[in-house]
C-alpha cells in the first residue's frame, strides 16, 4: 500500500568494482557519462531538496487525510477507492498482488510488458533453501528467463524488499531472507537507467484518459577523483551527503574503497523516493502521442480507470513517440503522483495536487459503484493491510 493510499498518503560480476561482499551486489559501475543516459538533463544548480521533502508521515499527510475523510463523507463511502479499478483486487488500494496486475497487463498488452515468473518462498522444512533457488531457476527457465533479474515482493510498495539478483548465491540469499508463506516476483532485467511513474488517469464520461503526471526518476551517482573514498564522496555530494543515512549503510563494506578517476558509483537501485532515487516532474513534457498510448494501454487492460504505469526505456524522446518502453509495475488506486517529490515542488502544491487525485480516485469510485462494481468489505481491507504491514517489516532489504 503506497503512503498515498493510507487514506492520507548491469552491471557484470567481473566489473572491476564488483566483489564478493554483499554490498557490491547493487553497485553498479557506469561507463563515465552514461548515469542518466535516456533521460532529460538532471540540473543540480541549486537547492538539493525541497524543505519538506523527507518529512515523516505524520508531518506530510494529514492535511491530505483530512481532506480524503470530507471525500468519504461526500460521496458516502469508507472504502471507494477500492471501486475505482474493478480488475484490480481491492481496485490497487491496499494488499493488492504485483503479480495479478501484470498477468493481467501481460494478457492484454503483452508487449509493453517486462515478463515475469511468481514463486512462493516455502518453509525450509518442507523444501530446502538449496531446492527452492533449483525450482526458481527452473521457472524461470520455462519463462525463457535467465539471470539477471530483478526480485519484488508481491504484496508492497515504496521499493520495499526489491533486489538486482546476478546470479545463483544471490538468488539463495534473497530467498533465506525473505518471509515464510509470501510471494515474490522474478521479473527480467530492463538494463536501462531512465525510468519514469506515468500517472493515468480516465474520470467519469471521459472517452479518453490522460496522463495527470510524470515523475522522472533518477539513481544517484557519485564520480570518483581518484583520491576521495567512497564515503568521502558521499558525505560531498551536496544531495548524497543529505542523505547518507541511506546510502552509507548499503555500502558499508566499500566505503573506505578509493573509486578511480570518472568512474560513476550508483547508490540505489530501486527506483524509489524512499530508497533514495532522485524525482523530478515531467508531467510539462507529456506529448499526445505518448497520451495515446498509454490510453491505448490502459483501455485495453479491462476495468483500469486510475494509477500508475512504472516504466524503463532506453531513450525519453523515443517515449514521448509512444514508443520503446517496457512497464515495470501497474499500480491501481493506491499510488500517488510522485511527481510532487520535486525539490521545486512547494509544499502547498503537493497538497494542491494529492487533494486532485483523491478527487478524482473519488468521482471514478462512485461513478463504478453506481455501475454495479462494489467496494471492498471492510474485514477484507482490514486483513489486507494488516497482511501487507506485517510482511513488509520481514522484506529483505532494498538495493
Amino acid at each position: 500500500m503506497n503512503t498515498a493510499s493510507m487514506g492520507l498518503s548491469h552491471a557484470s560480476s567481473d566489473s572491476p568494482y564488483a566483489g564478493p561482499d554483499t554490498a557490491s551486489r547493487y553497485t553498479e559501475v557506469i561507463a563515465p557519462g552514461q548515469p542518466h543516459a535516456g533521460m532529460p538533463s538532471l540540473k543540480t544548480d541549486g537547492r538539493a531538496l525541497s524543505f519538506f521533502e523527507f518529512w515523516p508521515m505524520w508531518a506530510f499527510y494529514p492535511p491530505i487525510m483530512l481532506y480524503a475523510a470530507w471525500l468519504m463523507l461526500r460521496y458516502r463511502g469508507l472504502l471507494l477507492p477500492t471501486s475505482a479499478n474493478p480488475s484490480f483486487p481491492g481496485g490497487g488500494f491496499v494488499g493488492e498482488s504485483k503479480a495479478q496486475i501484470l498477468t493481467l497487463a501481460v494478457r492484454h498488452v503483452p508487449k509493453w510488458v517486462a515478463p515475469f515468473v511468481t514463486v512462493q518462498r516455502a518453509c525450509f522444512t518442507q523444501i530446502n533453501k538449496e531446492q527452492q533457488c533449483e525450482n526458481a531457476l527452473l521457472m524461470l527457465g520455462e519463462a525463457s528467463l535467465g539471470l539477471p533479474v530483478v526480485a519484488k515482493p508481491d504484496l508492497g510498495c515504496r521499493g520495499v524488499g526489491v533486489k538486482l539478483i546476478r546470479d545463483k548465491a544471490q538468488l539463495q540469499a534473497y530467498i533465506e531472507s525473505f518471509p515464510e508463506g509470501a510471494s515474490y516476483l522474478l521479473q527480467k532485467l530492463v538494463p536501462h537507467e531512465g525510468e519514469a511513474g506515468i500517472f493515468y488517469c480516465r474520470r467519469p464520461g471521459q472517452s479518453q484518459g490522460r496522463i495527470i503526471s510524470i515523475t522522472l526518476k533518477y539513481f544517484p551517482h557519485v564520480v570518483g577523483d581518484g583520491r576521495s573514498t567512497l564515503r568521502e564522496l558521499i558525505l560531498a555530494d551536496p544531495r548524497a551527503g543529505k542523505l547518507s543515512h541511506l546510502y552509507l549503510r548499503r555500502h558499508t563494506a566499500r566505503l573506505e574503497e578509493v573509486p578511480a578517476q570518472g568512474m560513476a558509483i550508483r547508490l540505489a537501485f530501486a527506483g524509489s523516493h524512499s530508497r533514495g532515487a532522485i524525482f523530478r516532474n515531467g508531467t510539462h513534457l507529456v506529448t499526445p502521442e505518448m497520451e495515446a498510448r498509454f490510453d491505448a494501454i490502459a483501455k485495453a487492460i479491462p476495468e483500469f480507470h486510475f494509477g500508475r504505469f512504472d516504466v524503463r526505456f532506453e531513450s525519453f524522446a523515443q517515449m514521448q513517440r509512444g514508443e520503446g518502453f517496457t512497464i515495470l509495475e501497474a499500480n491501481g488506486a493506491g499510488a500517488e503522483s510522485t511527481h510532487i517529490w520535486d525539490r521545486n515542488t512547494t509544499l502547498w502544491q503537493a497538497w494542491r495536487d494529492l487533494m486532485r487525485q483523491y478527487q478524482w480516485l473519488f468521482e471514478i469510485g462512485a461513478a463504478n459503484r453506481a455501475r454495479g462494481f462494489p467496494t471492498m468489505r471492510w474485514a477484507d481491507f482490514r486483513r489486507a493491510w494488516k497482511l501487507e504491514k506485517t510482511l513488509t517489516a520481514q522484506y529483505p532489504a532494498t538495493d
